[in-house]
């Protein structure tokens, strides 16, 4: 371990995760428009978001301006969600949704830690290890990060927005280790997402550990960890 310095997160679906999920919350706030829950009703949303998520662009912007960047935020979003609920209906007052539906994620009140994500943290401070964060999260992330009680744990939060570059993107991990004047191989990215994560941090240079929470990939990686309270045997293991 004397040659790590840093250690980065991903953000959501490691550190923390939606309170039950995504289109739960969706069709949640769609019902005061007339939408009704119904178990087909919450497949298809469902089904909607990964195929809308997964077809939007990255999330990287030209915007420097705060305001700008914001305003670029919640319309890359706004098509997202638009997205889910053009293939699912469209209703009423759509844009009134959508605003209730974006400032409810902009805070921690929808958002859950995973039961080990602080106990792993404050035990990699004390190891004297620094920490950061890369996401492809928006600016939101801060304030879901203070209302967590994660954001002073962290030395660093790096975004797509404000790096110009999304993950798996070489250019947001150099943004992000620029911030603590380190070289690729004195940091470890740790990350649910294969791609994003995995297999992006080790293309920057940088050690990758993937979180692999379900363990049922047909051909998994290494190293991988089913929770983050593996994550100092890994690194030692380093």
């Amino acid at each position: 371990m004397s040659d790590i310095q840093v250690i980065f997160f991903d953000a959501a679906g490691t550190l923390f995760h939606v309170k039950g999920s995504v289109a739960e919350v969706y069709l949640a706030y769609a019902e005061k428009y007339g939408v009704k829950r119904t178990p087909q009703m919450l497949e298809a949303v469902a089904a909607a978001f990964r195929r809308a998520f997964h077809d939007a662009p990255s999330p990287v912007f030209v915007a420097d301006d705060p305001v700008r960047m914001k305003q670029c935020e919640r319309l890359w979003w706004f098509d997202v969600v638009h997205n889910v609920w053009y293939r699912v209906g469209i209703f009423e007052r759509f844009d009134d949704y959508f605003e209730e539906v974006f400032q409810a994620f902009d805070g921690p009140q929808l958002w859950e830690l995973y039961p080990e994500t602080l106990t792993v943290l404050k035990h990699l401070k004390q190891r004297g290890l620094e920490l950061g964060i890369i996401s492809n999260f928006d600016s939101r992330l801060f304030s879901v990060l203070r209302g967590l009680g994660l954001l002073d744990l962290f030395d660093s939060v790096t975004i797509s927005s404000l790096a110009h570059a999304a993950k798996p993107a070489t250019k947001i991990f150099k943004h992000a280790l620029a911030k603590h004047a380190c070289d690729p191989p004195e940091a470890v990215h740790v990350g649910d997402h294969l791609r994003e994560d995995w297999e992006g941090a080790r293309a920057a240079g940088l050690h990758a550990v993937l979180l692999d929470r379900d363990q049922d990939r047909p051909a998994p990686v290494s190293p991988n960890i089913k929770t983050l309270d593996d994550l100092p045997t890994v690194l030692t293991a380093l």
